[in-house]
């Protein structure tokens, strides 16, 4: 039986940045997405991002999810009810796991085409695997998401210079909070 955490407010520093995801978690991720995404539909909910990391002795996996008017305690106690009993007939993960369901917080992950294009306009941090022009860390303005001939690109406006930045390269991308 899983472990629930409710996180309805921020998350920033949530995420293991520098470790790389083994084809595992990737698979996993992708799965749980494929099976929950309908049951947050169902509900008016908008799954935003899954994550499936594992740790030392157990799996974490992380639910984003977002609707109008924002996700409550309610909504993150019936999704984690919900996802548990799915993830549990499935066995996805294998063995133990902690779930945290929980609202994107004001600095939202970006995963999703759909994302890119939303936001356009928008500040935000974008870390790639590659440097590009020496940088590997871009803090900027979304200023466009192109498909050009099946190759994704973000524009991201950096202190008066756009870089164009292929979607392939980004490991971590999300909206950047102005206070």
């Amino acid at each position: 039986m899983p472990t629930f955490f409710f996180n309805t407010g921020h998350f920033a520093g949530a995420l293991i940045i520098g470790k790389e995801m083994t084809e595992a978690n990737q698979t996993y991720k992708e799965k749980i997405r494929e099976l929950i995404e309908p049951v947050l539909e169902d509900e008016h909910l908008e799954l935003v991002e899954v994550e499936c990391l594992r740790m030392k002795a157990r799996w974490v996996v992380r639910i984003f999810m977002d609707k109008m008017g924002g996700v409550t305690l309610d909504d993150c106690t019936e999704i984690s009810h919900q996802v548990g009993d799915i993830l549990d007939v499935h066995d996805i993960p294998p063995g133990p796991y902690t779930m945290e369901v929980s609202s994107p917080g004001l600095d939202r992950p970006l995963a999703r085409d759909k994302d890119f294009l939303k936001y356009r306009g928008s500040k935000v941090c974008v870390r790639v695997d590659q440097k590009i022009d020496g940088i590997r860390n871009f803090r900027g303005e979304l200023i466009d998401y192109l498909d050009e001939n099946g190759r994704k690109f973000l524009m991201v406006d950096v202190a008066g210079k756009t870089y164009r930045i292929p979607r392939d390269l980004v490991v971590k991308a999300h909206l950047e909070y102005e206070f």
